[in-house]
């Protein structure tokens, strides 16, 4: 007996992509309603730069307590405080030098849109 011949996926665009991830997040908030919320960076299909690398220490149950859900002026300021040297901090400091204050602002976006994670 033969088997049937495998099926391939066609080949998307990085635009057509983005469109695929941003109907089908629509279509899950509209049947989910509020407790799906879209993330930021879902039309893109991906957290914006930077922001994967904060879930190692801030994701639900980590050392240093979920960034998910806070507020986007709250996590922008404490970006701000590290990169200055206003908030002291052994690792944090550094990590804030590393973006500016655009991909700061995207980070943050990014976590208060997420919500709480549960």
């Amino acid at each position: 007996m033969r088997a049937a011949p495998a099926l391939a996926a066609p080949a998307l665009s990085a635009p057509a992509l983005a469109r695929v991830a941003a109907l089908l997040c629509a279509l899950a908030a509209a049947l989910m309603g509020p407790l799906l919320p879209c993330p930021a960076g879902a039309v893109e299909g991906r957290p914006p730069p930077g922001a994967a690398a904060c879930t190692g220490c801030h994701a639900a149950g980590a050392a240093m307590g979920p960034l998910a859900g806070r507020p986007e002026a709250e996590i922008v300021a404490a970006l701000a405080d590290y990169r200055s040297g206003a908030r002291p901090a052994s690792v944090m400091n550094r990590i804030a030098k590393g973006f500016t204050e655009g991909e700061s602002r995207a980070i943050a976006a990014y976590f208060a849109q997420i919500g709480p994670e549960r």
